[in-house]
């Protein structure tokens, strides 16, 4: 294996059960949750491993629920010698990417998302807006079905997650207009998605401005790590960035197929996604695909996952 990049998860990705066997085969991951817990007033445990999903489904509980998941088992791997010297997060998991990368503590990473989560699920009333999914069209094509949907509201480009898949967020109209135009212009799907709000659009700046006053009160710690970020698809030159970043993350589309072509471009060719899920890796599999390159793609969420990845490491 040549250059390793780790991969971290977003919302969406949760389901109850994530992280249990690791977490009590390993008193290392053990700890995260514990730790999780204590800072938040919650058990986190049972949110994560016993539900019920209407709560693990709140984006408050959602994102500190994942973020737990993703570091707990990347204490794990760590402890292993496993390292990366690059990596980068979907939206929410950009704040485990900064853990990772040493910006930020872990505790103050928990307590910031779960607020994130509430900011976010109140920054637009409910039944205003949503998100949808078009794919099977390139981003030129989704651009133009954009600009021709914006007559009814706001619609933008929420996230470019790999070659052929753009999700889209605005008003409800707006939106359904796209997916309208979209089907005529021959995408093979263009659906709404079941979300609570219009994620990563300019619907979404107050959440935005509340981020940054909790932000303000949270230390950066300088990089250890290279990290990529969702706003600009390019390295964090430095660690006065990432505040302003992180506030700018909530109301700008992530650029994630960007993301991962930097990587790839720079010689990555294993990536490991660490938490729940595999979306990620699916999705750079696509992207690798489209760059003429053979990547090797891991994602560790249980312990099978994790044996397999230590195993080939060994040999």
């Amino acid at each position: 294996m040549e250059k390793m990049a780790f991969l971290f998860p977003g919302q969406g990705a949760q389901y109850i059960g994530m992280g249990k066997e690791i977490s009590e085969k390993y008193s290392v991951a053990n700890r995260i949750f514990e730790t999780s817990s204590e800072a938040l007033k919650l058990d986190m445990k049972k949110l994560c491993f016993e539900g019920p999903d209407s709560e693990l489904m709140k984006t408050e509980f959602t994102q500190p629920a994942i973020l737990t998941t993703s570091i707990a088992i990347l204490r794990v791997i760590e402890d292993y010698g496993l390292s990366a010297e690059v990596c980068a997060g979907l939206s929410l998991g950009e704040y485990s990417a900064l853990v990772y990368g040493g910006a930020l503590d872990f505790e103050d990473a928990v307590v910031l998302v779960r607020k994130r989560g509430k900011y976010m699920q109140e920054a637009v009333p409910l039944g205003k807006g949503t998100m949808a999914a078009i794919l099977g069209l390139d981003n030129i094509k989704v651009a133009e079905i954009i600009k021709k949907a914006s007559e009814k509201g706001i619609v933008e480009g929420a996230n470019y997650n790999c070659p052929g898949q753009v999700v889209i967020s605005g008003e409800i109209d707006a939106v359904n207009e796209a997916c309208s135009i979209a089907k005529d212009m021959g995408a093979k799907r263009a659906a709404v998605l079941s979300v609570s709000a219009p994620f990563h659009c300019s619907m979404l700046k107050g959440a935005g401005h509340k981020i940054k006053e909790e932000l303000n009160k949270v230390e950066i710690n300088k990089l250890d790590k290279k990290v990529i970020s969702n706003v600009t698809g390019n390295y964090i030159s430095n660690e006065n960035e990432i505040k302003d970043l992180l506030v700018k993350q909530v109301s700008m589309p992530v650029l994630w197929e960007q993301s991962i072509e930097r990587m790839v471009h720079d010689g990555v060719d294993t990536f490991v996604e660490i938490g729940p899920g595999k979306t990620l890796v699916g999705f750079a599999k696509k992207i690798g695909k489209k760059n003429k390159k053979e990547l090797n793609l891991y994602n560790i969420e249980n312990l099978e996952n994790l044996e397999n990845l230590i195993n080939i490491l060994r040999n």
